[in-house]
């Protein structure tokens, strides 16, 4: 399954050097200027897991193939966005397309990066992002009101339930709060999902930060953090600077060797991955050989057909069974063979859960 990222955040807070780094390429044009970005670029990039290279080295697999996100680096908004100010209206249509928003937040003070605003006050960004899209949420919804009531009257349900459930968003907009904010039933959940809200969006606050506070974060970053958890996002403190310099080192080696040297033992990209997986839901589940190992996102909660069928519709279809392993059992046994013999190789159903970490083989017959 593919996961789209938007990365955003007004001009000059690091969102394009922060994408250069995790996508490791110079596609997107940096420079001390707003909107040097106007086109969104798009990068995907691979999932670090170290239980990956784990099941490979046990397979002696001839390929390995990592899961992936997509990272869209957006245009920087200005407050007015939603009346077209800056580039409001391609920003806001660029971000309406992506799963999860990375919002960047300026966490570090430098006199030769200029602020938009004159000064640097990280919840401050945060409040002139929100308002616009609150603001797009609000014009969106309150545009099929009218629409919605005439069907209503009649007898179609969905248009009853989709009515009940916009007053409520409008009714915590109106308030001042993101949509995401808003407890969803799971039946209410479909038609949460179809009025695409640019406030209903998970988000992950990047909070960017000056180099030695990379592993830490500051008073600045701790901040956004208390902001974060009390509105239901999650952040993460990282220096885009130290990023960029990691994606110019190409040995492994050499890598670990620079961020020992600045007291990290990993790169903010692994950070910044963990933390939107978790925010997302999302898990992993691996299938494993000689010929090659590999790693699969779902949501957390998938069931074992659902789960074969990310690989291919066939695989759903005519599912039959799954051959499961716990990775822990896998590595811990040292095979395929040995996890079977000792009776940790279970076949597990369609209606199986898939639980994170799950060393896979279906059965299945088309």
């Amino acid at each position: 399954m593919g996961i789209n990222c938007g990365i955003v955040g007004l001009p000059n807070v690091g969102k394009s050097t922060l994408f250069n780094a995790l996508t490791q390429t110079a596609a997107a044009e940096t420079a001390n200027y707003p909107f040097c970005t106007i086109e969104p670029n798009t990068g995907r990039v691979s999932v670090p897991d170290a239980r990956l290279d784990a099941l490979a080295k046990i397979c002696k697999s001839q390929k390995i193939v990592p899961a992936f996100l997509e990272f869209v680096d957006i245009a920087g908004l200005v407050a007015g966005a939603s009346k077209g100010e800056g580039l409001g209206n391609r920003f806001l249509a660029n971000i309406r397309e992506t799963d999860a928003i990375l919002h960047v937040v300026r966490c570090f003070e430098d006199d030769d990066i200029g602020h938009v605003s004159g000064k640097v006050d990280p919840l401050a960004d945060i409040e002139v992002i929100e308002t616009e899209l609150m603001i797009a949420d609000l014009e969106s919804l309150e545009g099929r009101v009218d629409g919605l009531t005439k069907k209503a009257k009649g007898a179609d349900k969905d248009a009853k339930a989709t009515l009940a459930l916009v007053g409520r968003v409008l009714e915590q907009l109106r308030a001042g709060r993101p949509a995401r904010e808003l407890e969803i039933s799971k039946d209410d959940d479909k038609y949460f999902q179809m009025l695409q809200l640019l406030t209903g969006k998970p988000v992950l606050y990047v909070c960017n930060v000056e180099e030695e506070n990379a592993g830490t974060g500051n008073a600045l970053s701790q901040k956004v953090a208390e902001f974060a958890a009390q509105s239901g996002a999650g952040a993460v403190a990282i220096s885009a600077k130290i990023e960029a310099e990691v994606a110019q080192l190409t040995d492994a080696a050499e890598r670990a060797e620079f961020l020992g040297a600045l007291g990290l033992e990993e790169t903010g990209l692994a950070r910044l991955i963990r933390s939107a997986y978790s925010l997302l839901g999302l898990i992993t589940y691996f299938t494993a050989g000689p010929k090659e190992s590999r790693a699969w996102t779902i949501h957390n909660g998938t069931k074992a057909a659902q789960a074969a069928g990310v690989i291919h519709t066939d695989f759903e279809r005519g599912f039959i069974a799954s051959e499961t392993i716990a990775y822990k059992d896998y590595v811990t046994l040292g095979s395929e063979v040995a996890a079977k013999e000792a009776g940790k190789m279970r076949a597990e159903g369609r209606e199986y859960v898939v639980k994170d970490g799950d060393v896979m083989l279906f059965r299945f017959n088309v």
